[in-house]
């Protein structure tokens, strides 16, 4: 047996700076051919054909390096497989969109909006709710996905900018993920880092960078409004008539966010959440919105019961159409669905494709090695895990890569330099984090974009937040302010990783053995 497992067994060539660096070129390449032939069409298919095509190149120079097929094609599922979570939560958040128009709760939420809100505070305003309700579900996705939504209806119905709104949203959102210790990524982080690190502490050390980025967004955001010029079709008494007259306003309609509220706070998982707020949504339709139900099925020979589940269904599935006769509500209130989702689980899927490729085969590995070497002063140390985080955001599309790489590759050298672990876990979520919603073939990019229907080049430039926090982690090294050390250094050593085997998804080598 061990005879016939040495004879079969493959060890892999370290991958050099070159075969590395060549699937990203590769995909820079597809990508910006995609970017400039189709513009913001691109999402719709031809991003995901680059990114798929430049898995199959990084395959190609990983079987150079001895990497079996059987071993590839793992990785690749096993990094798809990582987003099962992440893709059961997009169709669960385009079924509530769906029942939730259907139902009247983002009509009713966009109508105590606009009677509540001016214009000259709305953005303020945006960002500061978001950032509320962010630091109590614990999700940035959760945020976007419900009240983002209806902020950005409330947008178009003010005349005020969309994009704005989105950023302010986004701005908010990751705001209150951060600095809640009920983010996966917060309670995440700490323990990849090491040096007996608390979540407590880990959250209380972020906050000097989260505070002032968000104080200065929130600022800008003021100035924003106060500087609006809102440009309207109707006027905001106008718009509350319209909204009247196709749905029935009423408390009671705000009962499914109620409903997604309480599952937040029972720490109910998110997808059953969501999805529960969902068909909560859609069995209250029939009582709440009667006439809007019988619009969208427009079937007279179905039975009211029929109707009902019917509407149900096709909300959750397809997404709700607006019937009652003014385009600029119909227009607003058609959304949503689990189908209309499906391009952004697409692009999910071939960009974590990419990324597990890439890091099975050691090169995402060897992209930062060299990154740790260079960098002499406390302040690019910095630098360097902000530059990888944001770096694998964009090669990676997955903020978890971007997280978990940096994490574990640099450790070991803020140890030996003793400076404190908070310090690393910190700056890898201000550029791991909080950068990924700002990549559009990123996981949280292409959910954020498909759920607000705002391109991710257009809301990025009013990220403030998100722009500003890994800004301020660099400055912060360059300046030692709030940079504390250590007296020992805090972190195992590890030994230098060799070459190994791809023997172990290797059929042969199994059925030898």
């Amino acid at each position: 047996m061990a005879g016939a497992q040495g004879r079969t067994a493959r060890t892999v060539r370290e991958a050099t700076l070159l075969d590395a660096l060549a699937p990203v070129l590769v995909l820079i390449a597809l990508l910006a051919t995609t970017i400039v032939l189709f513009g913001i069409d691109a999402t719709n298919g031809p991003l995901q054909v680059a990114l798929l095509l430049s898995a199959a190149f990084a395959s190609l120079v990983a079987f150079k390096n001895g990497y079996t097929v059987a071993g590839v094609a793992d990785a690749a599922v096993g990094g798809v497989t990582s987003a099962v979570g992440a893709i059961f939560i997009l169709l669960a958040v385009g079924a509530l969109i769906g029942t939730w128009n259907m139902a009247g709760t983002i009509p009713t939420i966009v109508d105590y909006g606009i009677a509540l809100v001016s214009p000259s505070w709305f953005y303020l305003a945006t960002a500061v709710v978001c950032a509320l309700v962010g630091l109590v579900t614990g999700s940035s996705w959760t945020t976007a996905g419900t009240l983002g939504v209806a902020f950005v209806g409330m947008a178009r119905v003010m005349g005020m900018s969309e994009e704005i709104a989105a950023g302010a949203v986004i701005c908010g959102a990751y705001f209150g993920d951060k600095m809640t210790p009920l983010s996966e990524t917060t309670i995440l982080v700490p323990k990849l880092v090491g040096g007996e690190l608390g979540v407590g502490e880990h959250v209380r050390n972020m906050f000097w960078t989260a505070g002032p980025a968000l104080g200065i967004s929130l600022v800008l955001f003021l100035l924003l409004g106060l500087n609006a010029e809102p440009e309207a079709v109707i006027s905001t008494d106008d718009a509350r008539a319209v909204l009247g007259d196709a749905y029935r306003i009423s408390p009671w309609c705000l009962l499914p966010l109620l409903l997604l509220v309480v599952f937040a706070v029972l720490r109910f998982p998110p997808f059953l959440s969501i999805l529960g707020s969902s068909l909560f949504a859609g069995i209250l339709a029939p009582f709440l919105q009667p006439d809007a139900v019988e619009a969208f099925v427009d079937d007279p020979d179905l039975g009211t019961v029929a109707t009902g589940i019917e509407a149900v269904f096709g909300a959750m599935a397809t997404g709700f159409v607006s019937n009652s006769g003014v385009e600029a509500v119909d227009d607003l209130f058609t959304r949503g669905g689990m189908a209309s989702l499906l391009p952004t689980i697409w692009l999910v899927l071939g960009a974590l494709s990419f990324a597990a490729v890439m890091e099975h085969a050691g090169f995402l590995q060897r992209l930062l090695r060299p990154v740790v070497s260079i960098a002499p002063t406390r302040g690019s140390l910095l630098l360097a895990v902000t530059g990888s985080g944001v770096g694998l955001n964009v090669i990676a599309g997955d903020q978890y890569v971007a997280v978990v790489l940096p994490a574990r590759m640099f450790r070991r050298e803020f140890s030996r330099r003793r400076l404190a672990p908070q310090v690393l876990s910190r700056v890898v979520e201000d550029s791991g984090t909080v950068t990924s919603v700002l990549v559009p073939w990123n996981t949280c990019g292409a959910y954020v974009s498909g759920v607000l229907g705002v391109a991710t080049g257009a809301y990025l430039p009013y990220c403030f937040f998100n722009l500003l926090s890994p800004v301020l982690d660099v400055v912060y090294g360059y300046l030692g302010f709030k940079v504390p050390g250590t007296a020992e250094p805090w972190a195992d050593e590890e030994t230098p990783a060799q070459p190994a085997r791809d023997d172990e998804h290797d059929p042969t080598v199994e059925a030898e053995s």
